[in-house]
């Protein structure tokens, strides 16, 4: 296989700026909306040649946050405890804080976003 698996992966938002302000104080980025006919999207920043996916946040009526439901996305960290230690105070809950998967893989945590996706993030330290 000449590439990974996963291409590219949407958030459901119900409200896309308040989805947007939540993602950039967790992740202290700057995400950009764009309206395509009815469609808002935000992108999450891509590094060209670098490993992992890229996507956005995307409001529109096809589009639903859930719990529990769905596909859980797992954000790259350098060391989670930093995102996940941001997650309340921008609007969202942690419900699972910093835990070892194991040593070779390393850790993670969950936390529902302002829009009330299950989340996930993944650090090796």
């Amino acid at each position: 296989m000449e590439h990974n698996m996963v291409g590219w992966f949407e958030v459901p938002s119900i409200d896309i700026n308040r989805a947007k302000t939540f993602y950039d104080k967790v992740f202290d980025i700057n995400i950009q909306i764009q309206d395509f006919g009815g469609v808002l999207m935000g992108w999450f920043p891509f590094a060209e040649g670098k490993s992992g996916a890229s996507g956005s946040l995307v409001q529109h009526e096809s589009y639903e946050p859930s719990e529990k439901k769905g596909v859980l996305v797992y954000f790259s960290s350098e060391d989670l405890s930093i995102e996940l230690g941001r997650v309340e105070a921008a609007g969202g809950k942690v419900i699972q804080s910093k835990k070892q998967i194991s040593p070779d893989v390393g850790f993670m945590g969950l936390f529902i976003d302002s829009e009330g996706n299950r989340m996930a993030l993944h650090s090796r330290s």
